[in-house]
């Protein structure tokens, strides 16, 4: 079986390098020397995405957090009210910067929640597809210089980094998201923070800070730029304001007070927001709050206090966001690069509700790598905080719930385009979709998508609505799908049909009016049912064709990050836990033989119950030895690093794989023929290799200082000892 998986995997990585090629002729064919020429003005580009951002959040969208540097970008642009992306990141980012669906660029989930199901399917891959030519490749064959700096989320492995799908320069983080203090992981499902700059693993400096360091790589990018004439795409994906929500202390404390009065008044200030600055009309219906939120009146005073400053947190982390943005506009204004630039700020889905700060398993995590969740310090280095559902329902006002759903808080976000050949102070109700950024961006620069076999973009220019030439990018009777991890979209004008496979969602089609509601607060499937049936032929015709998989019942994307991060919770402790069941278990074995040997003393009698007794743990042990040694054969990397063994490159692994497992799978084997014949003599190796293990680990710990991992590896070799030691006692001699 394992070398059947190996040719097919195999075969896999054969077809991907060959798609790759395919892929690399094309963008050599579409050079300088072959494509037409740039037009002389072909703008600088420069591409934002605010990690997690709330349909209202931005100051320009009705907000109040204070967002000068993108609300003047709006008020010299075009604000659009009706633009959508997917309920999750890298799906968003995969159609941003390639203009097809997520489906069929290969990112139709993210890696951390695909079902096992489907993690064979090639549209959930959760890298870019072979035949799929990115933005950054098509502008950098024409003539671009193309940057990159901040969350990737496409893929690590050979070929998927940001330097293979065409950036010339790049600082990227390949995970859902980080520390924005230090260079370590947010979530146990990943052992470390991925950053690779420029394809080489890299190192964080010792005061980063995300949005600061972000920006100030893509300053010296700039900088670096050769003075050749040629104009540079600039994407820059920051990690701000995406979990764990982390603020410098000059930001955090200033807005505390503001959000005292909670997310039910904030969510209402946020909706007269939105229709103070024209996003929506007055009179628009708002729906509830999420059922999963509870009621501000009952917290205490003290929760309500961590609350707010929680959100606080948010926004302070927000508006150091916009300072550092402010500082790539102003520099670009002082090289005298700003008047030719193309401005994109957008999100990539609603905001994030989930809390992670809530649970007991994670909190045990967090309290073993030194993060702390109090009100104290709260933002700071070392501190973890998230909003929850209460504040991200506000931030999504006057939208339905939030990221992970494919209502509108889930995936109407903010837009705002601005630069040469843009019309300013505008707003535009077009509705509009992430996929349709490539060929916006390919038609202000003048440069042709790709030809077959690549994948052909499905996304339309926005370049009408952009200029005033047009009032719609999409007419009425134009279909648009969107799926991620089982929450559905279908548009079709103004209605929308959609499920959601959430805990908090509906697995039902529902049928919205979204220009008018979108709250979606009125079903208007059983009014207009031949609309609902029309939408839901359009939605499965869309789905057959770009390769939705069924979604597992009972699935939903939350849920199955929970899972994943349970599952390495547990993978992390499963040590120190299996050396406190081993204590136990070593305790009772010895309680029960001393019983037994006092009944032995006052009767004389035989020690068949004990001898049972006995037989059965040593059998335990040697099933115990023989799970070790398989661990060491399937996984020796994983199982090392838990025991403190920590080899260097394949051939250390390979070298521990067959010692270890070697060492474990004898010891196991001794304890099963000692168990299953009822003869000591078999122990005595076991006790043998086991005590000069210890002994070795003894004098590790004292020569090297060692570390809290090598104990529990300790504890359960000297309560196997014990045990072992016992049987020696019990078990009959030889016959």
């Amino acid at each position: 079986m394992n070398s059947i998986s190996g040719v097919v995997a195999a075969s896999h990585r054969g077809l991907r390098a060959a798609g790759l090629a395919v892929v690399g002729l094309i963008a050599l064919a579409f050079g300088p020397s072959a494509a037409a020429p740039l037009p002389s003005k072909a703008p600088n580009i420069v591409v934002i995405v605010v990690d997690d951002a709330g349909y209202t959040d931005f100051g320009a969208y009705g907000g109040e957090i204070a967002t000068p540097t993108i609300d003047a970008l709006a008020a010299g642009g075009v604000r659009f009210s009706n633009f959508h992306a997917t309920p999750m990141c890298a799906p968003s980012r995969a159609m941003l910067l390639t203009g097809v669906d997520s489906h069929t660029a290969g990112v139709a989930n993210l890696p951390e929640s695909t079902p096992p199901a489907h993690r064979r399917d090639p549209a959930y891959q959760g890298r870019l597809a072979a035949n799929v030519v990115t933005l950054a490749s098509l502008l950098r064959a024409s003539g671009y210089h193309t940057w990159m700096a901040g969350k990737w989320h496409l893929g690590h492995g050979p070929g998927d980094l940001p330097g293979d799908r065409g950036f010339e320069r790049s600082i990227a983080l390949d995970a859902t998201g980080s520390d924005n203090w230090e260079q370590r992981p947010y979530f146990p499902i990943y052992k470390q923070a991925d950053w690779f700059e420029d394809g080489k693993r890299a190192t964080l400096p010792a005061d980063y800070y995300s949005s600061r360091f972000l920006v100030d790589q893509m300053i010296r990018y700039v900088d670096g730029k050769p003075d050749d004439g040629r104009p540079f795409f600039a994407y820059l994906p920051l990690l701000a304001i995406h979990i764990p929500i982390q603020a410098p202390a000059d930001y955090v404390g200033k807005h505390e007070a503001r959000y005292a009065d909670g997310w039910e008044v904030q969510r209402r200030r946020r909706y007269e927001g939105a229709v103070r600055t024209g996003l929506i009309p007055a009179g628009t219906p708002m729906g509830p709050m999420p059922m999963n939120v509870k009621a501000w009146s009952k917290l205490t005073p003290a929760e309500q206090q961590l609350a707010a400053r929680r959100m606080a947190v948010n926004a302070c982390m927000l508006e150091a966001a916009d300072h550092h943005l402010g500082r790539l506009v102003a520099h670009l204004k002082a090289t005298g690069q700003y008047d030719n630039t193309l401005f994109v700020v957008l999100s990539d889905n609603g905001p994030e509700a989930g809390d992670p700060t809530v649970e007991p398993v994670f909190k045990l995590w967090m309290k073993s790598v030194g993060y702390s969740w109090g009100i104290k310090g709260l933002g700071g280095k070392g501190t973890y905080a998230a909003i929850g559902p209460g504040w991200a329902s506000a931030a999504a006002a006057p939208g339905a719930l939030f990221k992970f759903y494919a209502s509108e808080g889930g995936t109407r976000v903010p837009l705002i385009v601005s630069g040469p050949g843009v019309r300013k102070a505008a707003t535009t109700r077009a509705f509009s979709i992430i996929r349709d950024i490539t060929p916006t961006l390919l038609d202000y620069a003048g440069v042709a998508p790709a030809p077959a076999p690549a994948a052909p973009i499905a996304g339309r220019s926005l370049k009408g609505v952009l200029t005033g030439t047009a009032t719609a990018v999409y007419d009425a009777d134009t279909p648009v799908g969107l799926e991620a991890a089982g929450d559905s979209a279908l548009f079709k004008g103004d209605l929308k049909l959609t499920r959601n496979a959430g805990a908090l969602g509906d697995p039902a089609w529902r049928l919205y009016d979204i220009a008018n509601d979108p709250g979606e607060t009125k079903d208007l499937s059983a009014a207009m049912p031949g609309k609902a049936a029309e939408l839901l032929a359009d939605y499965r015709a869309w789905a057959a064709r770009v390769g939705v998989a069924e979604i597992p019942s009972g699935y939903a994307p939350d849920r199955e990050v929970a899972k994943n991060i349970f599952l390495r919770i547990i993978e992390a402790f499963a040590l120190p836990l299996a050396a406190i069941a081993a204590v136990l278990l070593g305790s009772v074995a010895y309680a029960v033989y001393r019983i037994l040997r006092w009944r032995r003393d006052r009767s004389n009698g035989e020690e068949t119950m004990g001898r049972t007794f006995m037989r059965g743990l040593i059998g335990l042990v040697g099933l115990l030895a023989l799970l070790l040694a398989s661990r060491f054969w399937i996984s020796p990397d994983k199982i090392g690093a838990a025991m403190g063994l920590l080899p260097d490159g394949a051939a250390g692994l390979g070298t521990m794989r067959a010692d270890m497992a070697g060492f474990f799978g004898a010891a196991g084997v001794l304890s099963l023929m000692a168990a299953a014949r009822n003869e000591r003599k078999w122990l005595v190796p076991v006790v043998l290799m086991l005590g000069i293990a210890l002994t070795g680990r003894a004098l590790n710990l004292v020569l090297t200082g060692g570390g809290q991992v090598l104990i529990p590896p300790m504890v359960i070799e000297a309560v196997l000892i014990v045990i072992t030691g016992l049987g020696l006692r019990v078990l009959a001699p030889k016959a």
